[in-house]
């Protein structure tokens, strides 16, 4: 057989490298088992390719292994495939809907008669370990549409996707897991004799086996609207997880485990903070006085901080005019997460789903010239927005909430100088939170999908190149994102590490160049020329509701003493004790510490672990003894106690510990 040159993809560069023709990349990595699949091209135009793909000429090929990303995916694909053949061996009508990988795991969705039971789910995951067992083989083949709809007539919804091949647009998220513009192709699972045991319309790649599947575990199912719709049929969505080993699936089920005790949904029934009535609706938080507590702090802070900053503080109305978000662009762009109109007086009303159309009319009142800019406009602005039911998750994701919402308006010349003011600006008010641990995520625009964006090349190179630089100022990891921009321009977004590993979308920073242009925004320069300003979007928190909802996780409910609704219980060891320690509740509260007396009917130890479950940071004692010297017995949430501590030096400590915002 004739030669071919290829180039390989190691730790220590490209190496080229001859090959017989009709080698298959498996051949590359076969001293390499960690290896299950091959990136084949070069940066963005590098595909993923089963390891039964057969080299051409020119190929430059990379080793995919279990471990990364992609090798996960493609891991957690598979096990996809797995548990849909499993159900479908179970239960013979189900039929088959779509099962894509996810963070952390994969689904699969199914028609079938009777939903899922946790008993099912017992069953459908020992017909998986089987399978797996059989070590059947997944085979990749080409096909065409008119042939599919043949071999898959009985799958209603494949066929469905089938007539969707190449709009992603129209297609059910995850779709892209099984069709995609290209050619159409099938995958078939093998038994040890070559036999066709089972099959599914996917683009693949996937394991060369089942047998390689190490680790998986069926988590849920739920209820999932075909292609996410409320207009279409309910399916059963079945969950799972699968690792590269059983020790990286037992530490992701413990995480889970940790994800669980710290579910700030659940922290928020047991502390008071906040609550969901079905009187009120889904999505739309109510926060009870203690819940208050912690907002109406953060709020105090972030505000006082944007003061701090040069910002202006103002404020906008919840509803507006539908032409407002006409001429902003956001409709018809983003109709869909809006709530529909109301008609009044002739003319259809929007609950505000952004602040920014109205800060640019608050620029427009009058005439501006550069010596006002930067011009920094900040609220607390309410807005609204439709998430579908599916996705509601606590204060994470909700229909109604507040942001920090901050709008800068500057020359162009000024933009990069206001885009590093802004991101450090947001990375202390993280800091002074509590969290520590980030990376930057840069959001462009989708050159093969142009009309989902407005604006010339040149309006997106310049402001792309504007926030790259500030990124690689920073020092911290920058992670691309294309195609996950506004409309309006691209934008940096702040990704923040709990004290569990999870990663949370923070803040964003995100330049705009269309609505100056579309609200006709100037301002008079120094050649006495009227030219068009920079809008520079910004939300430190990103939302109060979320922050709120993921410093309750970060910290476990066990907030520092700054953020604490009750900074400190006081427990008296007999009655004759608490006008003694109300007296030393008013001498904090008169100091803005928030100090609460429990002159309850339960005794003391009783008295401290209520406080403790209610995760105060201080508590202090009084008994005869601490009276008589002025004293307490002070003591932290942990269990670390100081006994006979003055009353001033234990005041102090709490003063101290709230001012250096620190965790105790």
């Amino acid at each position: 057989m004739s030669d071919i040159k290829i180039a390989i993809v190691t730790a220590n560069g490209t190496e080229e490298r001859t090959v017989e023709a009709g080698t298959k990349a498996w051949q590359l990595f076969a001293e390499t088992p960690d290896v299950i699949a091959a990136r084949v091209g070069d940066g963005v135009d590098a595909v993923l390719k089963d390891l039964s793909y057969e080299l051409v000429a020119g190929d430059t090929v990379e080793g995919v292994e279990m471990a990364s990303k992609d090798g996960r995916d493609i891991l957690r694909h598979s096990c996809a495939h797995v548990l849909a053949q499993a159900v479908q061996e179970l239960f013979p009508e189900s039929k088959l809907g779509i099962g894509p990988p996810i963070d952390n795991g994969f689904y699969y969705d199914f028609d079938v008669e009777v939903p899922f039971t946790p008993a099912d789910l017992e069953k459908i995951e020992s017909k998986m370990k089987k399978i797996v067992k059989e070590n059947q083989k997944f085979s990749r083949r080409v096909t065409n549409d008119d042939d599919a709809r043949i071999e898959l007539a009985d799958e209603p919804y494949k066929i469905e996707l089938i007539g969707l091949k190449g709009n992603s647009a129209e297609a059910a998220e995850g779709a892209s897991a099984e069709v995609g513009a290209g050619e159409l192709t099938i995958y078939d699972n093998l038994n040890r004799n070559g036999e066709t045991v089972w099959k599914d319309l996917c683009r693949g790649p996937h394991l060369p086996t089942t047998k390689r599947i190490p680790a998986f575990k069926l988590m849920r199912s739920a209820a999932a609207y075909w292609r996410g719709s409320e207009k279409n049929k309910q399916l059963q969505r079945v969950y799972g997880t699968a690792w590269e080993s059983k020790e990286a699936l037992d530490d992701y089920l413990h995480l889970l485990e940790e994800a669980e005790r710290r579910d700030h949904r659940k922290l928020g029934r047991e502390l008071d903070l906040f609550s969901f009535p079905d009187e009120i609706g889904s999505g739309l938080p109510v926060f009870h006085p203690k819940g208050g507590v912690i907002k109406r702090v953060m709020e105090d802070y972030v505000r006082q901080r944007h003061i701090e900053e040069g910002f202006s503080y103002v404020g906008t109305p919840h509803i507006t005019k539908d032409g407002l978000f006409h001429t902003s662009g956001h409709l018809p762009y983003y109709a869909d997460t809006m709530f529909p109109p109301m008609e009044f007086e002739g003319t259809n009303y929007q609950l505000k789903a952004m602040n920014c159309p109205m800060h640019n009319l608050i620029y427009s009142s009058r005439g501006r010239s550069y010596r006002e800019l930067p011009l920094r406009l900040f609220e607390f602005g309410h807005v609204y927005r439709y998430e579908k039911s599916g996705v509601i998750h606590g204060l994470t994701r909700v229909r109604g909430f507040a942001q920090d919402d901050s709008h800068s308006y500057c020359t162009k010349e000024q933009a990069p100088a206001e885009v590093k003011h802004l991101l450090n600006f947001m990375l202390t008010v993280l800091r002074d939170f509590g969290l520590q641990d980030f990376y930057l995520e840069l959001s462009t625009r989708d050159d093969s999908n142009k009309a989902k964006f407005v604006g010339s090349d040149e309006d997106w190179a310049v402001a792309t190149k504007v926030l790259e630089d500030v990124c690689a100022e920073t020092g911290l990891e920058l992670v691309p994102d294309p195609g996950g921009a506004a409309f309006y321009g691209p934008k940096v977004s702040v990704q923040a590490k709990d004290a569990i590993g999870r990663t949370w979308q923070m803040g964003t920073v995100q330049y705009d160049f269309n609505q100056p242009k579309g609200f006709g925004l100037e301002y008079v320069g120094p050649d006495g020329t009227k030219h068009q300003p920079v809008m520079i979007h910004s939300a430190k928190f990103g939302s109060i509701e979320r922050f709120f909802g993921v410093l309750l996780e970060h910290y476990a409910g066990a907030m520092p003493p700054w953020l604490a609704p009750v900074q400190v219980t006081a427990i008296p060891i007999a009655e004759r004790h608490v006008d003694y320690l109300y007296d030393v509740a008013r001498q904090m509260n008169a100091l803005g510490l928030r100090c609460e007396v429990d002159e309850s009917d339960d005794r003391m130890q009783k008295k401290i672990r209520n406080a403790q479950l209610q995760k105060v940071p201080f508590m202090m004692i009084a008994g005869d003894d601490d009276v008589e010297k002025g004293a307490v017995s002070f003591r932290y949430r942990d269990g670390r106690q100081d006994n006979g501590v003055l009353l001033a030096e234990s005041i102090e400590r709490v003063a101290a510990a709230v001012a250096s915002r620190e965790q105790v």
